[in-house]
């Protein structure tokens, strides 16, 4: 078994959630995204897993040499990992223990499932009444599809998003990363248990986050809501651009390149055609309805303007005009970039039994307490004895029993 990785020094900068313990029973994404950032800012976040398999995130992706993929090694980062056989009744004991020494458990089975096992909130609440549970799923804990599966890809379907994305002419497409509904959900976890806790140290009671991954894509849709129920609409898909304003999309350069370009006011566009050094649009088009009645010509004339220089010119142009504008970014050109290295966005350091690896830099940045990434994922119960030693107490003997009825 590996052994964990060396302290941070203890001259380390104290962080906002030093002393606030979380199990982390959840899978993939969603609720284990919620804990990575709690980690960075000082929380323990103690990662139960399935003996054997593990959290089965640990095969999506890149795999390393470690076996497990470099998505794991970023998403599981600063957690220790113990393995727990949960279905078991020594299992659920041992988990019921630790729930009891901790503020927070984050899950994101099925609705029911941890109830089957003995673990439900009521049973939960029962040996810690402050405790704070966030369970993600994706339907939420009831109505009438609350028992089905739920992924990021179907909650974009579900939520409205994808009907969005894509050419106007042709199918629906998955917007961007097929996991944006579960890191967007993790974020409104995040949020959702530092609430619950400030509730917590108030009154000394705790209570349940229920968030369901197509919710979360359906709060960030903008006017889609309102617009509908003030008078029908339902917007499609729009490609590159939108209804709302114009020029606002993507245009090709002479390098092959892209640029993204977003005049979202009257005064944008006028700043644009100085740029362009085609004043004589400014008047035809000055206003955004105008521009909209001709949204086609208006963009097919940005279009031939941005294919006439390379992307760096292009951006160069703008930026020195005021209009924004910005490079349609490829991984690698995010690594290239000075901005991205001087704000320090990408952190390298070494994984256990894997080497150096280069992850996502923590968000959000704070100036008085700022959180740090301490640990890439950790193997496969790389922590069970030390966890089960430190917070419970267990004896080698104890261990060595749970052990050898493959609980641990």
């Amino acid at each position: 078994m590996s052994s964990p990785p060396p302290p941070p020094p203890a001259t380390a900068a104290p962080r906002p959630l030093d002393g606030i313990r979380i199990l982390d029973a959840a899978t993939f994404i969603a609720g284990p995204f919620t804990t990575a950032i709690l980690a960075e800012f000082g929380a323990e976040v103690i990662k139960v897993e399935q003996p054997g398999g593990g959290d089965p995130f640990r095969r999506f992706g890149t795999p390393t040499a470690r076996g497990d993929t470099l998505a794991f090694l970023s998403e599981a980062r600063n957690k220790r990992s113990v393995t727990l056989d949960l279905r078991t009744p020594a299992g659920a004991r041992v988990f019921k223990a630790l729930a009891g020494r901790s503020q927070v458990v984050c899950e994101n089975f099925r609705p029911g499932t941890l109830e089957r096992w003995g673990l439900g909130w009521e049973d939960l609440r029962a040996v810690n009444p402050a405790l704070v549970m966030l369970r993600v799923s994706g339907y939420g804990q009831d109505g009438p599809y609350a028992d089905r599966p739920g992924f990021a890809r179907i909650a974009h379907a579900f939520g409205g998003l994808t009907h969005l994305a894509g050419m106007p002419d042709g199918p629906p497409v998955t917007p961007g990363s097929t996991s944006l509904g579960d890191y967007m959900s993790g974020l409104f976890g995040a949020v959702g248990v530092l609430m619950a806790l400030r509730h917590a140290e108030h009154t000394g009671e705790g209570q349940v986050i229920d968030i369901a991954l197509y919710e979360s894509v359906f709060r960030v849709l903008d006017e889609l809501a309102p617009r509908h129920a003030a008078d029908g609409t339902v917007r499609g898909r729009e490609g590159a651009g939108t209804i709302n304003a114009c020029p606002h999309g993507h245009f090709p350069c002479a390098d092959g390149a892209w640029v993204a370009i977003a005049c979202t006011s009257d005064k944008m566009f006028e700043r644009l055609t100085e740029v362009m050094e085609r004043p004589d649009l400014a008047t035809p088009y000055a206003t955004t309805a105008r521009r909209l009645a001709a949204r086609a010509t208006v963009d097919g004339l940005v279009e031939a303007w941005t294919r006439s220089m390379p992307r760096d010119e292009i951006v160069r142009r703008c930026t020195e005009g005021h209009v924004p504008c910005g490079p349609v970014n490829t991984i690698a050109d995010i690594f290239a970039d000075p901005h991205v290295a001087a704000r320090g966005n990408l952190i390298e350091m070494l994984a256990e039994g894997v080497g150096p690896v280069t992850l996502p830099n923590v968000l959000p940045r704070l100036s008085a307490t700022p959180g740090r990434v301490d640990r890439a994922g950790p193997p496969l119960g790389a922590d069970t004895d030390a966890v089960l030693r430190e917070v419970l107490g267990l004896s080698d003997a104890e261990r060595a029993a749970l052990r050898a009825e493959g609980v641990i």
